[in-house]
């Protein structure tokens, strides 16, 4: 456990460096390579899906909670949405980054690929180099593409649920959760696409790491 921590320390201070070239090569010399860490990446980016679509499914049930308040702690309720939302961001936050990161090592991996199949001296090594760099990048548009769209849902979801939570925070009484259930149905319907999203984006997630490995 101390050593995954240290390796992933000293990752982290490399790539913090600003240096990409000591990023990937710390990695090298301990056997990863450029397509290694776009796996690395694609399943972290995977992970960080997963987490979110169980916060947007949580802030769901909690703003349904609210909605269907028929007495008790109001204020108790409202905490739990707020907090739940808070929650939500920062999933929406780690997805981005996790999509970028993805994005900045695939870059790179094509980069270098393409560079190298110019040093082949056999013709047909270098064709079939050619054709599996091509299917890879098919793979990858289908991969990051589907990430993107599921990312994008996010943002509209994101936003309603802050006008909930800051509509109750000053209107915390009956009449203010009777005008809320008026949206509730369709925010509804937008977290019930945005997960479907996720999960397709999570499946394409797994099948491009399955093929990769």
């Amino acid at each position: 456990m101390r050593s995954i921590a240290l390796i992933s320390l000293l990752a982290l201070m490399a790539a913090g460096s600003g240096c990409k070239s000591a990023y990937y090569g710390f990695w090298s010399k301990l056997g990863y390579e450029k397509r290694d860490i776009l796996v690395g990446k694609v399943e972290d980016a995977r992970k960080e899906q997963e987490g979110a679509k169980e916060e947007f499914k949580t802030t769901l049930d909690r703003f349904t909670e609210v909605t269907h308040y028929e007495g008790g702690e109001l204020e108790a309720k409202y905490k739990k949405l707020s907090s739940a939302y808070d929650d939500c961001e920062s999933r929406a936050k780690g997805v981005h980054k996790s999509i970028a990161d993805v994005e900045s090592v695939a870059g790179d991996l094509f980069g270098e690929w393409e560079k190298e199949i110019g040093e082949y001296d056999s013709a047909e090594l270098k064709k079939s180099s050619e054709q599996k760099l091509q299917e890879t990048k098919d793979r990858y548009r289908t991969l990051v593409t589907a990430m993107k769209k599921s990312e994008s849902r996010m943002q509209p979801v994101l936003t309603a649920f802050k006008d909930q939570v800051l509509f109750l925070k000053h209107n915390l009484n009956a009449s203010a959760l009777a005008s809320l259930q008026e949206t509730a149905a369709g925010i509804d319907a937008d977290v019930t696409q945005l997960v479907k999203d996720m999960e397709a984006s999570i499946d394409e997630a797994n099948a491009f790491v399955e093929q990769m490995k």
